[in-house]
């Protein structure tokens, strides 16, 4: 990894580290310092060294050391610098560890994938490696990741800046390798190379299920997941159609469907990452935090770009779409290209997978006092909508509710509910998260008031997936893109937290591995166990702040905002959020 130059900004009076952030986020010039020998010194690039050393502030109570120094400065500089030196040696390790589990993908995983003789996706021709090693590897790589994200994320809140541009390129270089390897830690992306082939050959992957393709023979009989292997698609016509399309580009082979289908998801990725660092390139702490969460963040680069999942077309496609309703102080209200724009986007996430539906409704919430505004939106998301779910008929409507009680193994509800609610368990959670979402709403701090579509569908994103019993560690992607265009507070955390559990408890990504009775164990109490306890914990969390308003919020929520006072009123739809 290439090492991350910082400066560190002054001290307080109490030698803690202060908010010299202006509202915009720009970084505060460092006042001059009669103790540097020459002019060149005072000329460093901010990103390229530290401050030679924090200028001392009228009236503190900190003594000055030799030359003029702060003592007091100079351990927050030291501390920023270790923690910048944590991030960077963590997420560097983590990278470099998914990236060796991908490449020798054939030796532990299953079902098996032939790979093409020429051309990506490539791997290492390695007989065998232990699936237990592999799986301890993935977690420490999965601890290490969620370790070097705290500390970078610390070492920003403590003044450090590290070069944006780094990251970014780190991150996109990242993508790039994972994209040509064979897709590792989940085998939805197989389930994806499945429906496209059952569609190229014919069939309607919402009526016939993937054990058709197994009576044919064939390798890419061979390829396909015994998981699903009985049920029709649950995704949305706009997801089943990409499918299609990487199916005929790639023919029979299995292992040239995924390529195809990871390359466009590793494009969307580097989209959403181009899009953030063009989007907040005037507010560099907000701005290295969003690379911090998205852009490096390994275990979104696991459970996204190595797995292979299609959720980030649906991030990529509902970003857009609330982006495209433009800032708020340059109009009152969007104009209705705009608006039109949006709802077709939106229309697009949705028509990926449904859940997106949740980034529309933030839009109807910002708005919803604009009439026309709402019906063109809605005009223009069902002229997205009707004609895909038109073209593949009921079937694919009914795929919709397919899933409506089912929880997977890491809910917290299978904790304390009796076996017998689990047939009632969505219309239970419905009620919870419904009840948490307007509770959300109310109770958030204010923040991206410029663009009023970003605080609602934070609200509304983190009521599904805290509380929704049918959650997988990739969902969480749709929160985090909207997170990082949102004031820092302890709702970070708790998103992070919900990763790293999420994400451990799903590696390696095959459940019909052989792993040893110890690590069978191990598996069983992080599902289990520390998963749902930490979700649950994540869950209550979540509430407590809403209730509380404690949610320590680090950047400025917009020009004469606050986060206290009236953060518990309803935000207007065009009228800054108060």
């Amino acid at each position: 990894m290439c090492a991350w130059h910082l400066t560190i900004s002054r001290t307080d009076r109490q030698g803690t580290m202060s908010s010299d952030t202006s509202a915009t986020g720009e970084i505060p010039a460092l006042e001059p310092q009669s103790h540097l020998a020459a002019p060149e010194a005072r000329r460093a690039s901010d990103f390229t060294a530290l401050a030679a050393g924090p200028a001392p502030d009228p009236g503190t109570d900190h003594p000055a050391g030799p030359a003029g120094h702060d003592p007091a400065g100079g351990v927050s500089a030291g501390r920023s610098r270790g923690l910048t030196l944590v991030a960077a040696a963590g997420i560097g390790i983590a990278l470099l560890i998914m990236i060796a589990v991908c490449l020798v993908r054939g030796s532990w995983m299953l079902p098996p994938l032939v790979m093409p003789a020429s051309g990506p996706p490539w791997e290492l021709a390695v007989r065998h490696v232990s699936a237990d090693l592999v799986t301890y590897g993935l977690w420490l790589a999965a601890l290490l990741g969620a370790g070097g994200v705290t500390a970078g994320l610390l070492a920003i809140s403590r003044g450090a800046r590290l070069n944006p541009r780094v990251l970014l390129i780190a991150g996109l270089i990242a993508v790039a390798v994972l994209t040509v390897l064979p897709p590792v830690g989940s085998t939805d992306a197989l389930d994806y190379a499945t429906y496209g082939r059952l569609m190229a050959l014919g069939h309607s992957p919402y009526v016939t299920t993937p054990i058709h393709l197994r009576h044919l023979h064939n390798a890419f009989a061979h390829s396909v997941p015994r998981i699903w292997d009985r049920y029709v698609s649950v995704y949305g016509p706009l997801a089943t159609m990409e499918q299609f399309l990487a199916a005929k580009l790639g023919g029979a082979s299995a292992a040239r469907i995924t390529f195809w289908l990871k390359l466009w998801d590793s494009l969307a990725f580097a989209a959403v990452a181009l899009v953030l660092d063009r989007l907040l390139r005037h507010k560099p702490a907000q701005r290295l935090r969003a690379h911090l969460l998205w852009t490096v963040n390994p275990l979104l680069l696991w459970d996204l770009v190595a797995a292979g999942h299609l959720d980030v077309l649906a991030v990529v496609a509902g970003l857009l779409g609330l982006l495209v309703l433009g800032e708020q102080h340059t109009a009152p209200r969007p104009a209705l290209w705009r608006v039109a724009a949006a709802g077709a986007l939106l229309g697009m996430a949705a028509d990926i997978k449904i859940n997106y539906v949740l980034f529309g409704l933030g839009a109807a919430w910002a708005l919803r006092r604009s009439l026309l505004a709402l019906a063109v939106a809605a005009v223009a998301a069902l002229a997205v909508l009707v004609p895909s779910y038109a073209y593949f008929g009921t079937p694919a409507v009914r795929a919709l509710l397919s899933r409506r009680n089912q929880s997977s193994a890491d809910n917290f509800y299978r904790v304390f509910l009796p076996h017998g609610w689990h047939h009632d368990l969505g219309m239970l959670a419905t009620l919870v998260v419904v009840a948490v979402a307007i509770l959300a709403l109310r109770r958030l701090p204010p923040g991206a008031a410029e663009r009023p579509a970003i605080r609602p569908t934070v609200a509304l994103c983190a009521a599904w997936l805290f509380l929704w019993p049918y959650q997988l560690p990739w969902y969480d992607a749709m929160l985090i893109c909207m997170l990082v265009l949102y004031p820092a507070s302890r709702l970070d955390w708790l998103v992070l937290a919900r990763l790293t559990a999420g994400t451990i408890a799903n590696m390696p990504g095959n459940p019909y591995l052989q792993h040893s009775h110890l690590l069978r164990l191990a598996d069983h109490a992080a599902v289990r166990i520390m998963a749902p306890v930490i979700m649950l914990a994540a869950a209550i969390a979540l509430v407590a702040l809403c209730v509380s308003g404690r949610w320590n919020v680090r950047d400025s929520p917009g020009p004469d905002l606050t986060a206290e006072g009236n953060a518990g009123a309803l935000a207007p739809a065009a009228d800054p959020v108060s």
